[in-house]
């Protein structure tokens, strides 16, 4: 299995916490990760003695990416078990390195979800985000600015990644701007002072270390014309908060709106991936300004997602709009308003209540 994540959502953690009895390479040891590269031969070597079923764990297999050879090797002559945690799929797909011919599922894990905090508080994942680290402390400025450092340092310039450290380091804040919005390379480029190629470029490399991702647009026109760019996220949003100083939220401003919509399609995303099922999720906009956060499949459920304390009847506009267009779809409005409670063909819900629904498989 290749389980992949983001930096400290917890993979090394879970695997050590689950998988007591295998036998764990970290090469992020630099001990290891020299000796491995040198002679992956070594990694066949130590492991021939052992018997089928023996499960071994390789963390950020990225780093030397040779021994999946080795890995492939073992699979099929020994009949070992393997996990292979990353950061990032980038250097494994720039090597060509050995995908070990399908044998081993692709899994991912997010940063903590609504049913893993038994003391969940609204405000601060909304302000902080949900890595764990972040999440279980009250103010995680400091710990995202070591986050980033470290992103840029290992991931980047390690890597050599990109040539101007300083141009992505400044297209990461641009690229927090556009977080939850439809996507403009030009305007991005603009900002930057780069081309509208390398912001491409850029973005790719956001999206193979696993850092964001991209939700595409609903595209069956019905009446109303429709806006087909898709929309970028940060895969956390106390990320995106940092990057672009929102340090200290405050409920009834656009700037929380903008990282409360941004939370629940993080929940979103992860129950989709979670659960399997793999639904297609997209946004609706149209030329004249209706709008729907997250559609579901094919038209199938719609969500609109307000940070409002009080749901009111222009909040209810996109959905509205979106029913017109597709009259047997779910209308749901996920917000701040504690009454949940379903208004003509809309359910009006609570943001917890929502996210109890979710894991519970009543919506997706």
């Amino acid at each position: 299995m290749f389980l992949f994540g983001a930096r400290q959502t917890g993979k090394s953690t879970l695997l050590k916490e689950r998988f007591k009895d295998a036998i764990y390479y970290d090469l992020l040891l630099p001990n290891v990760r020299k000796a491995l590269k040198r002679n992956p031969e070594a990694f066949r070597e130590a492991l021939m003695d052992k018997p089928a079923g023996t499960l071994i764990i390789i963390d950020e297999i990225q780093k030397v990416p040779d021994l999946l050879d080795e890995v492939h090797w073992l699979m099929v002559n020994k009949g070992l078990w393997f996990i292979l945690s990353g950061s990032s799929a980038r250097k494994l797909k720039r090597s060509g390195a050995n995908t070990l011919g399908g044998r081993a599922i692709p899994e991912t894990l997010y940063p903590l979800v609504w049913p893993e905090v038994t003391d969940f508080q609204i405000d601060r994942a909304v302000q902080n985000g949900m890595i764990p680290r972040h999440y279980m402390v009250e103010n995680a400025t400091k710990r995202l600015a070591g986050y980033i450092k470290v992103y840029l340092d290992e991931e980047i310039r390690e890597e050599g990644e990109v040539r101007d450290l300083e141009a992505f380091e400044r297209f990461m804040e641009v690229a927090a701007i556009s977080d939850g919005e439809m996507l403009n390379y030009s305007n991005i480029a603009s900002d930057c002072e780069i081309s509208a190629k390398t912001v491409k470029s850029y973005f790719q490399i956001l999206y193979d270390t696993l850092l964001g991702y991209e939700i595409p647009a609903y595209r069956k026109e019905i009446k109303r014309k429709i806006i087909q760019a898709p929309r970028f996220y940060y895969f956390d949003v106390g990320l995106a908060n940092y990057l672009m100083g929102r340090l200290n939220l405050k409920r009834g401003t656009d700037d929380y709106g903008h990282a409360f919509e941004h939370l629940v399609m993080q929940e979103i995303i992860a129950y989709n991936g979670y659960s399997g099922k793999d639904e297609k999720i997209s946004y609706w906009h149209t030329y004249d300004k209706k709008e729907v956060d997250a559609v579901i499949g094919d038209a199938r459920v719609a969500i609109e997602i307000k940070s409002c304390e009080q749901v009111k009847t222009r909040h209810k506009a996109g959905l509205k709009a979106f029913k017109e267009e597709h009259p047997d779809c779910r209308l749901i409005l996920v917000s701040l308003d504690p009454i949940t409670r379903t208004s003509e063909d809309k359910e009006l819900m609570y943001v917890t209540d929502f996210f109890k629904a979710l894991w519970a498989g009543e919506i997706i």
